[in-house]
């Protein structure tokens, strides 16, 4: 389920900050519906913190009307924390750790989502 959370979080999609204002994700997401419309090829992916996804019209539209409502905006935000980035791939590996069994790209990630071991 969180795998989900990170690759369709509607921040993600549409490529802006949780820091944004409501206009500035309107706008990202008009100029998005417009390159797909067009097929430029800059617009059919787009980064998360787990690795590139597929962007379509309709994950556009749907992320743009979850960050309009501000209860549902909040908990997107909480998953957008982290900067979306291409993660080195590595064939075979198993998701959440790596192919020799150690830890996974983000070996540091349950202290900084604030898990573990309290003081």
């Amino acid at each position: 389920m969180s795998r989900e959370r990170f690759l369709e979080n509607p921040f993600y999609v549409l490529g802006v900050r949780p820091s944004c204002t409501r206009a500035e994700l309107e706008r990202e997401g008009q100029k998005l519906l417009g390159m797909l419309e067009l097929g430029m090829p800059s617009s059919k992916k787009y980064q998360t913190p787990i690795g590139e996804a597929e962007r379509s019209p309709e994950l556009v539209r749907q992320a743009m009307a979850e960050l309009r409502d501000p209860h549902r905006r909040l908990l997107h935000e909480l998953w957008a924390q982290l900067p979306a980035e291409i993660l080195p791939e590595e064939p075979g590996a198993a998701a959440g750790g790596s192919e020799d069994g150690g830890p996974g790209p983000w070996p540091d990630a349950p202290s900084a989502l604030g898990f573990g071991a309290k003081k």
